[in-house]
């Protein structure tokens, strides 16, 4: 595991010194100070807005990150020449992919926290002090996290074979399908067969149910977050992640990188 984690840490650093990252931040938390003066002419509902507002904007934000640099994690140091030399070391083709996700992973986690620091501060400026029920947002953050970081594995699955391009079409594909994966499960349409409806209903299987990970409205409005569907979720985006990690392993060691 030693590679895995000076890949990782190395990718961090890469990451950390973009200054893209920092510009979507920023525009987050910009989102964030604007949701405080539409909270203040929503009367009666501030709280709802900015929580709502300031989730919406770590989410988004981050789902631009997971995307756009997940998808080049692969690509930039094949067209810098960077990956050979690095594969040129004792290092497996295996521990470079991992070690990418997880120094993606890391900077996911330290913009979210950025994020959701704002977003606290967000709420202190309107409610002076906190109150109990603004803690529920931690665990809504961890859910949003949790969705980020599988989305990034499946933009390094993607990248592993076809051009950037395409596999940033492939991950918003798949992202947006997996949003109405619920509802593929238990669509009723009377001009479909039944064979048709069950091929829907395989393929709602497969794909990601991002769905899963939306407790915005449950937190919006005060309500805690259930813990069983946080442990739940947890195993599932584990599970799920190691699978399409595996694979692009896979894939990615067949690849013919000359």
């Amino acid at each position: 595991m030693r590679n895995v984690w000076v890949v990782a840490t190395n990718t961090f650093r890469e990451a950390v010194r973009d200054r893209v990252l920092y510009n979507l931040v920023f525009f987050a938390l910009l989102m964030m100070g604007a949701a405080i003066l539409v909270g203040q002419i929503s009367i009666g509902i501030e709280r709802s807005v900015i929580i709502s507002l300031g989730l919406t904007a770590i989410s988004v934000i981050g789902l631009f990150i997971a995307v756009f640099i997940g998808v080049g994690l692969v690509s930039k140091e094949m067209d810098k020449r960077t990956l050979y030399a690095l594969l040129a070391k004792p290092v497996e083709r295996w521990q470079f992919l991992i070690g990418k996700f997880a120094g993606l992973a890391m900077t996911l986690a330290v913009n979210t926290a950025a994020m959701t620091i704002g977003l606290y501060l967000a709420l202190w400026t309107v409610e002076h002090p906190l109150v109990g029920s603004d803690w529920q947002l931690l665990p809504a953050v961890y859910l949003i996290l949790l969705k980020l970081v599988l989305i990034v594995a499946l933009a390094m699955l993607f990248s592993c074979f076809t051009s950037p391009f395409l596999a940033i079409l492939f991950t918003v594909g798949i992202y947006v399908a997996g949003l109405f994966a619920g509802e593929l499960r238990t669509m009723q349409a009377v001009n479909l067969s039944p064979s048709t409806m069950r091929g829907f209903r395989a393929i709602s299987y497969l794909l990601p149910n991002f769905e899963n990970f939306n407790v915005m409205g449950v937190v919006a409005h005060g309500r805690p977050v259930p813990l069983a569907l946080v442990w739940q979720s947890t195993l599932y985006a584990i599970v799920y992640g190691a699978m399409v990690l595996a694979g692009a392993s896979l894939i990615f060691a067949r690849r013919n990188l000359k």
